[in-house]
């Protein structure tokens, strides 16, 4: 329905009218908005079909285009590739921040089994690092992305 209303051309020109949006920096802060959601517990507020392919993705490819013009199919599916994986690294990473979350308590679930005790808040305790190396991973990914679409001279 939100595609049939013209949200995808709406979300398109918004970015386009931004300088300085890029599509490394427009997922970057999507990546970040998305693990501190799921680290809260709101795994619903992104996901594919919500929000990368209606919303993300034209974003993304609108902020390439006032960049470089035209972009070719592949370039296209490279950026709505990079708006896929940001949100798959948040969720995934962000989601074993909470504890009250399916994967925190098969964790622990399979540790009891095997003798070892631990708290939920513990696995979520030592799921921060993890986190924050895979937003500065993916983050890096995305500037690699931003260089990569750079005009060529």
């Amino acid at each position: 329905m939100l595609e049939r209303a013209g949200l995808k051309e709406r979300a398109r020109t918004v970015i386009s009218g931004v300088k300085a949006a890029t599509p490394g920096r427009l997922l970057l802060v999507y990546l970040a908005f998305r693990q501190i959601t799921s680290a809260l517990g709101l795994t619903s507020l992104g996901g594919h079909p919500q929000m990368v392919r209606p919303l993300l993705a034209p974003m993304a490819e609108a902020a390439a285009e006032g960049r470089l013009g035209t972009l070719s199919e592949g370039m296209r599916n490279r950026i709505r590739a990079h708006a896929a994986a940001a949100d798959n690294v948040g969720l995934f990473f962000g989601e074993d921040i909470f504890i009250a979350i399916g994967s925190i308590l098969l964790i622990r679930g399979f540790l009891d089994q095997n003798g070892i005790h631990v708290e939920p808040a513990q696995l979520a305790l030592w799921a921060i690092p993890t986190a924050v190396c895979a937003f500065v991973i993916h983050g890096t990914r995305l500037v690699f992305l931003d260089r990569s679409l750079r005009p060529r001279p």
